[in-house]
């Protein structure tokens, strides 16, 4: 999925991919895309994890260039700021390392989508009506080419290109905005001998 921010990654190393493919890691980033400049003691707290952790998981993302120092308000504070929203990868002429840290990156990604999904059910019916009914699984089946859904994901992008560009200004956000977290899954299924 190609979506426009000023702040996107084609991922195309398997050692920064591998880095990424973290649960930790992942939920530090998604704190810091969320709450914006953040230290490693709130990160910690937010996160629910030890703040010599948190400072761990922070260094490594850093050294691959997902984080990185934000401006301090005082000498005592170093809080830490993502450096991009959006990360793309693909696999065209993927060599066999590129290809497995790819595979654990996007497996991953699904099992926090799915365990987001989970706390969501739990607490879904204490939400006010409104976002009662936006979270959830839709599933659908489709017959298409290679092409077709390349195109279908580069116009779901466009669709949400505005809606990333909060991400990098909170002042864009409307009121009652609150985050949301869009998870694709596209998966090509094997032909069935029927004619397909």
């Amino acid at each position: 999925m190609s979506l426009e921010s000023s702040r996107r990654r084609r991922l195309s190393d398997p050692a920064a991919m591998r880095a990424f493919a973290h649960p930790v890691r992942l939920a530090l980033h998604e704190l810091l895309l969320r709450a914006g400049a953040t230290t490693a003691a709130d990160a910690a707290r937010e996160v629910g994890i030890s703040q010599a952790l948190a400072s761990y998981h922070l260094r490594q993302l850093a050294k691959y260039g997902f984080v990185e120092q934000a401006a301090a308000r005082d000498e005592r504070e170093r809080p830490w700021k993502a450096t991009e929203a959006v990360q793309e990868w693909d696999d065209e002429a993927a060599g066999p390392e590129q290809a497995a840290a790819r595979s654990l990156l996007e497996q991953v990604i699904a099992e926090r989508a799915l365990s987001r999904l989970a706390e969501w059910q739990q607490h879904r019916g204490d939400e006010p009506g409104a976002w009662r009914g936006v979270g959830g699984v839709g599933n659908l089946y489709l017959y298409a080419t290679a092409e077709e859904v390349t195109a279908l994901g580069a116009a779901l992008a466009k669709l949400l290109g505005p809606l990333m560009a909060r991400v990098d200004d909170p002042s864009a956000r409307p009121a009652g905005a609150r985050p949301v977290l869009v998870t694709q899954l596209v998966v090509p299924l094997p032909p069935t001998g029927t004619g397909d």
